[in-house]
């Protein structure tokens, strides 16, 4: 018979599909899971859990699972799962680190250019007839400018290397210094901002950096400034982001997270200042594949007795 697992999330359909050949898998993409979707005859058989990122596994979601073995993140962000209750078990758990790291860079990238040189909004100005009645307003260089890295892990390393196509001077921020790095270490995140015309949030989630891009940070960046979030909604304080915004203390931001999304504050949206994404940094064909890929093998791995391919540590 084939191993039972649970499958939260949407998920590529050849993942999918290499799945259904191997186990016997249960998918539900709602979250958390409707009333009476996964019986307790059924919860007790599953034995790993491939699940996206936004989704997790909450402590209640693990309880009801007691033969699970394996808890394996489509995504890097492990701060959905709570880990304890996982540890409390003996539960494995695994993330897919460095298969997104170059697409969520080109995203971000891509969202500094599309702030800077107004592509959004220079695209509704053609479209909306503008263009006849007078050119569209300057827009902002972004050759030569001051990159501040908040989280130099992949994704923040694959940011640096492409800014240095811009010559852009480079600096980073993290909670240790990076012997290898060839880029100036600032232990402040504020004294980054201060020393940054574009500041990219790269960290990781979670309790630890909830809120680092705080106040005085959006502040430090200033009226000319830009904030560009790739990592995690949780990482920066959006009311606040949202009042320097609207009070124009802060000049731009580019957004691809939220702290609740998908349900984006309509404060945030109707700012002229914002770029908004829908958490789609690492959501190409080719990336999402890998992800499955890696995911299936953790599974497989920790299930045939074999160590797992990345790990969460």
């Amino acid at each position: 018979m084939k191993t039972d697992i649970l499958a939260l999330g949407v998920f590529p359909p050849g993942m999918m599909a290499a799945l259904a050949e191997r186990f016997t898998v249960h998918h539900f993409v709602p979250y958390p899971l409707p009333e009476g979707a996964l019986p307790p005859d059924v919860a007790g058989r599953i034995r790993a859990l491939a699940t996206e990122a936004n989704r997790g596994a909450s402590r209640d979601l693990i309880a009801r699972l007691p033969r699970l073995e394996i808890i394996a993140c489509f995504g890097v962000g492990t701060d959905g799962i709570d880990l304890a209750a996982a540890r409390e078990r003996g539960i494995a758990v695994s993330n897919t680190p460095g298969v997104m790291a170059d697409d969520v860079a080109d995203l971000a990238i891509g969202l500094m250019l599309a702030s800077a040189r107004q592509i959004l909004a220079a695209d509704r100005f053609v479209r909306e007839g503008r263009w006849t009645k007078g050119p569209i307003g300057l827009g902002r260089q972004v050759t030569g400018k001051r990159l501040g890295v908040l989280g130099l892990g992949a994704i923040g390393h694959a940011i640096a290397e492409r800014a240095k196509a811009f010559k852009m001077t480079v600096r980073y921020c993290g909670p240790r210094r990076k012997p290898d790095a060839p880029y100036e270490f600032v232990a402040d995140p504020v004294a980054l901002a201060r020393a940054s015309d574009v500041l990219m949030v790269a960290c990781k989630g979670g309790r630890e950096t909830r809120h680092l891009v705080s106040t005085a940070v959006i502040d430090a960046l200033g009226p000319a400034g830009t904030l560009i979030n790739v990592a995690r909604g949780s990482v920066v304080d959006e009311a606040a982001l949202i009042a320097a915004l609207r009070d124009r203390r802060l000049g731009f931001a580019a957004l691809d997270v939220f702290e609740s999304e998908p349900d984006v504050a309509p404060e945030l949206l109707a700012l002229a200042n914002v770029i908004v994404q829908p958490h789609h940094g690492a959501a190409t064909i080719e990336t999402r594949e890998a992800i499955g890929r890696l995911v299936i093998e953790n599974i497989v791995a920790k299930l045939e007795g074999r160590p797992l391919k990345t790990p969460v540590v």
